[in-house]
């Protein structure tokens, strides 16, 4: 939103009728009779100052900007002292493109009279050339003369946001909200400021207040659901995605795509209303699946292709190069399509010659599916999911005869195009197969079988050897921390009174996120003493300040994945609970491939009891941590040697060349 261009009709001193009749004409809106008017005025005096300006924005009103600049040139040119005229050739020359000159003359009008509306014209002119800080030094110069003006403080704070200065635009928007604090607008346009920094808890503040005051305002409506979801507020804000996905606007795409990511996660949701929702999102917003291709015959080695945007991020990796590692080159051909270059990746994947890497970062799905059909690729593994949606309507292309998902899947993708999806018994029970929109396959085991291949911190003594107390953590991501299991883990803090719990994530950076974490702790009758909570590191110091827990707590109804392997890794042993989705029984498929069942619980209940009994086992715990890497690598966890065998299994299966 921009303020509308400034032109103020100045009538001539004259008082002559004609030219008064065609002035009442212009000042109500009639456009044609007024240049009429004008022009019949002209006629009689065609060097009338006044009159050519009038008729000058009367063209330009109209559209007609080429004659509109002729005329209020020569206006201008006649009576140089009049700022209003040059205001006027401004906006008409801004209309035809030639800038340097506008600017020239809105400097003039400004010259003559330093009003708040020529700075603005200015700014205008300025932002279409992106010259986006003096157009906000000229909304603050407009800003200067009329202070209190809220619409002109809001369009000010709107270019200072769009130069990047979001705590200046922030409180920009505050000023006209303490003006008016009914300015719906203010709200919204702050609430985009405040998310811009990450800082979620005072932007769903704001999207909140604007939605208040204007219900219908669906993209409020959706930010603020965006808002509430980085917080941990999920089931709130799948409340608020679902009123915008059932409204016919733009934002209900949006909001349908948001949905369809932030479901699984959604405590009051279940297994047929995650399927429900993406399966929705799948049917209206993405284009229709392509034919699929013919298979292969005679052909010597299967081809399979792995599709990644995160194929350079060490620690997601963990479990795929594992895999891709221990393929067996002489049956299977190894083609990567990758949305970062090979040199990004720095540990993990060790190469073979007949392997092929594809940098496929800047194709669009259509070209991406254009180069997977020339590569000929039999069987396709999606290793993304819903963590990268830009790259879900690639499947609909069908590039390959079979698809399947792998690894960064937590939930069926309602996609008609994927074929299987490859979990484990854990995660997938069979009573469940009616939830997917595609055939279940299971290798034995954990589907999260994993090799660490990059630099991690070595495994330190137990924090509570020299704390006396324990330490419960989570490094899990804040959109993962529900009330639910905020309240949770208040219960396991009470439960075991000397203890603390120590939470780390990109949002802990916030001072509002942590307060709001400190509130709802104490609401639940914990102190914020005994609370520690952090914002982000790299990743080799984040991962050393597992040396400061001695029991990691795993979040639901969305699991950890990465964060609970990690936590193995650096000694941390994890509680968690089979919970009643997949999303929610992630770790406990690694923890049943680990050989640590006993860190699993059958149920919230039993969650909450055995964290305390696990605290009360301080020496178990010293011994456990200890040993755990070397438990962990004996364990079918590690043999990711063994679980490429199974994977390839599953391929020659889904391919056909193996009766199941």
């Amino acid at each position: 939103m921009f303020l509308n261009a400034t032109v103020t009709f100045v009538a001539d001193s004259s008082n002559h009728p004609l030219l008064e009749r065609a002035h009442q004409y212009h000042r109500s809106g009639n456009l044609t009779e007024a240049a009429k008017g004008y022009r019949k005025f002209l006629k009689k005096d065609p060097r009338h100052a006044g009159a050519l300006y009038l008729l000058g924005c009367v063209e330009y009103q109209r559209g007609k900007n080429e004659a509109a600049t002729d005329l209020l040139i020569e206006a201008a040119t006649l009576s140089p002292h009049e700022p209003d005229y040059h205001n006027a050739l401004g906006l008409a020359l801004t209309a035809i493109q030639n800038y340097a000159d506008a600017e020239r003359s809105f400097r003039r009008a400004i010259q003559l009279d330093n009003r708040a509306a020529f700075h603005t014209n200015l700014a205008l002119l300025h932002k279409r050339q992106n010259r986006l800080a003096d157009a906000a030094n000229s909304l603050r110069q407009a800003l200067a003369l009329q202070p209190d003006d809220t619409e002109l403080l809001c369009e000010t704070g709107d270019i200072v946001q769009e130069t990047g200065d979001y705590s200046a635009a922030s409180a920009l928007y505050q000023q006209a909200l303490q003006l008016d604090p009914q300015l719906a607008r203010a709200w919204y346009s702050r609430g985009c400021a405040e998310n811009a920094t990450q800082e979620y808890i005072t932007a769903a503040y704001c999207f909140r207040n604007a939605v208040d005051l204007q219900p219908d305002w669906l993209q409020a409506r959706h930010n603020l659901a965006r808002a509430l979801y980085e917080t941990g507020q999920v089931s709130e804000a799948v409340q608020h995605f679902k009123v915008c996905a059932s409204q016919p606007h733009a934002a209900s795409a949006q909001s349908r795509a948001m949905l369809a990511v932030v479901i699984p996660g959604d405590p009051t949701a279940d297994n047929q209303s995650v399927l429900d929702a993406r399966s929705t999102w799948a049917e209206n917003d993405l284009p229709a699946p392509h034919p699929r291709p013919a298979r292969r015959v005679n052909s010597e080695r299967l081809r399979i292709g792995y599709v990644s945007s995160f194929f350079s991020r060490d620690n997601w990796m963990k479990p795929v190069w594992g895999l891709i590692n221990h393929h067996d080159r002489a049956a299977f051909h190894v083609n990567l399509f990758s949305d970062a270059p090979e040199t990004a990746i720095k540990h993990g994947y060790r190469p073979d010659f007949s392997d092929r890497f594809f940098n496929t970062s800047s194709l669009s799905n259509e070209g991406l599916a254009t180069l997977i059909r020339e590569a000929q690729i039999d069987i396709l593994i999606d290793l993304n999911g819903y963590s990268n949606m830009r790259r879900l309507p690639l499947y609909n292309f069908r590039p390959a005869p079979v698809i399947l998902g792998w690894f960064n899947m937590y939930a069926t993708t309602g996609m008609s195009c994927f074929d299987y999806l490859i979990g484990d018994a854990q995660a997938i029970p069979a009573a469940e197969e009616s939830f997917y929109s595609e055939k279940i396959l299971r290798v034995p085991g954990s589907y999260l079988t994993f090799d660490v291949n990059y630099p991690v911190p070595p495994v330190s003594e137990p924090p509570h050897l020299t704390q006396s107390s324990i330490t419960f953590g989570s490094l899990a991501s804040q959109y993962k921390l529900t009330p639910d299991v905020l309240a949770a883990w208040a219960r396991i803090l009470q439960a075991a009174p000397r203890s603390s719990l120590f939470l780390k994530n990109k949002h802990l950076g916030s001072a509002t996120t942590r307060q709001y974490l400190c509130d709802v702790f104490l609401k639940h009758g914990i102190p914020t003493e005994r609370l520690v909570l952090e914002g982000p590191d790299d990743h080799y110091a984040f991962l050393c300040a597992y040396d400061r827990i001695d029991i990691a707590l795993d979040p639901f109804p969305y699991n950890g994945g990465t964060t609970t392997t990690e936590a193995l890794w650096q000694g941390v042993p994890v509680i968690t609970f089979r919970g009643d989705r997949w999303a929610g029984r992630t770790s406990s498929s690694i923890l049943h491939a680990a050989e640590l069942v006993d860190f699993v619980a059958s149920d919230q209940e039993s969650y909450i009891s055995l964290a305390t009994r696990k605290a009360a086992c301080r020496d178990q715990l010293a011994e456990l941590r200890r040993s755990m890497r070397s438990k962990l690598s004996a364990s079918p966890v590690c043999d990711t040697a063994t679980f490429a065998l199974h994977m390839e299994q599953l391929y020659l299966q889904a391919s056909g060349k193996l009766i199941a």
